[in-house]
């Protein structure tokens, strides 16, 4: 269940009982013919899905990571590593301050990854609070099934072209883009990152199957309801 469709004191209740939240973390950047949303899009969407049977509250979208590599594509809106690791640490206290102890921060864009270090050295200061920060789309399970599906795939390829994230009226490539040089691209500015990718999509074909989509979805929402569901003190078991 969205926060958005929530008030305080349903919210309040709510604490009664559980203290499970999700946020989810994504980002605003060129993604080739998809929309600039994407991360945001998926990470919002999963986190939702997986959430409204178990009936955990998930709050919006934190819209905006770490993409300075995109910033030769217009649309795109990055910010400072420590801009946005302060803003998760202070959204990781404000949760606590108003009663939430199990705090899942569901990740769906690779700049944002240091969300991890933040989330840990935050616990070392309020050691009875547990953050999950999951990368959906690398975790194990669903980046099994996406390799098995296909295993040239990437930002901005077929993997991340779901119904939810095309664009109407725009047409995609039918040919297999072969995959960027990764090491390479590191290096590079953001004017010349952009002569590397041209359209933005790392490697892959543009777009597969919706019944190939429909199997990474349910792959992920499982994953995502296993950590919600298991020992938050210990994910081993």
């Amino acid at each position: 269940m969205k926060i958005a469709n929530m008030n305080w004191m349903q919210v309040e209740a709510y604490l009664e009982k559980d203290d499970r939240v999700i946020v989810p973390l994504g980002s605003t950047e060129q993604h080739a013919y998809l929309s600039l949303s994407t991360d945001n899009i998926l990470s919002e969407k999963i986190a939702t899905d997986a959430a409204e049977p178990l009936g955990i509250p998930v709050f919006p979208v934190q819209a905006y990571g770490i993409t300075p590599s995109f910033m030769a594509y217009p649309g795109t809106v990055t910010l400072r590593m420590a801009t946005f690791l302060a803003v998760v640490q202070d959204i990781l206290t404000s949760l606590k301050q108003t009663g939430f102890r199990r705090i899942m921060l569901l990740n769906g864009h690779g700049g944002n990854i240091p969300a991890g270090n933040a989330a840990l050295e935050w616990m070392g200061d309020h050691p009875e609070c547990s953050v999950i920060v999951h990368n959906w789309w690398m975790a194990p399970k669903t980046m099994a099934k996406v390799k098995e599906i296909d295993p040239i795939a990437s930002h901005a390829s077929w993997m991340e072209n779901f119904p939810w994230t095309r664009l109407e009226g725009v047409s995609l490539p039918s040919h297999q883009k072969p995959m960027v040089d990764l090491d390479q691209l590191r290096r590079l500015s953001p004017e010349k990152a952009r002569t590397l990718l041209e359209d933005g999509n790392y490697g892959g074909l543009y777009q597969r199957s919706d019944d190939d989509m429909n199997l990474i979805w349910q792959t992920a929402l499982d994953e995502v309801r296993e950590l919600l569901n298991g020992n938050w003190d210990d994910l081993s078991k």
